[in-house]
């Protein structure tokens, strides 16, 4: 399971810095940004959560951040996320993670199926970035598929 996730947030990395650079080159549609922002920023709440660290002051859909920080940022969540996949044992999949979502509610969820989430959220942002940069006139947006990805970098 640990190879699985890995590979899902090694994809997730890849796709987020295409659609960065893409972001970057346009000189960032405001929404493209936004969806991004908040694609990234929920990725720290997430990791917070999952290694009990602290979400006080954290905004989900950042109104300021540049397209030039996006990329920083995408290498550093990724960063963060891959150094904790290699410390889990097959055991720690299955942990159950209690935390408060930004409404203050209580939750538990197994922490595979939050790992599920965050790259699931992913897939689902980057498809709404890249309508957005078509809108905003790119002809040709980067393939973002997950079987593409495979294809390519895994043969």
């Amino acid at each position: 399971m640990k190879d699985y996730f890995i590979g899902l947030f090694n994809y997730d990395r890849h796709m987020n810095l295409q659609l960065a650079e893409a972001i970057v080159k346009t000189d960032g549609p405001d929404d493209s940004v936004k969806l991004m922002a908040h694609l990234l920023s929920a990725q720290q709440v997430w990791f917070a959560r999952c290694t009990g660290g602290s979400n006080t002051g954290r905004i989900l859909w950042p109104d300021n951040w540049k397209p030039d920080m996006l990329p920083s940022i995408i290498e550093q969540n990724s960063k963060d996320w891959l150094d904790l996949l290699s410390t889990l044992t097959q055991a720690d999949f299955d942990k159950i993670i209690s935390y408060q979502n930004m409404q203050g509610d209580q939750f538990e969820t197994k922490l595979s199926d939050i790992l599920t989430q965050v790259t699931n959220h992913g897939t689902h942002h980057r498809a709404q970035i890249g309508q957005q940069l078509k809108l905003a006139g790119i002809e040709k947006l980067p393939v973002t598929d997950y079987i593409a990805y495979i294809r390519t970098y895994n043969d």
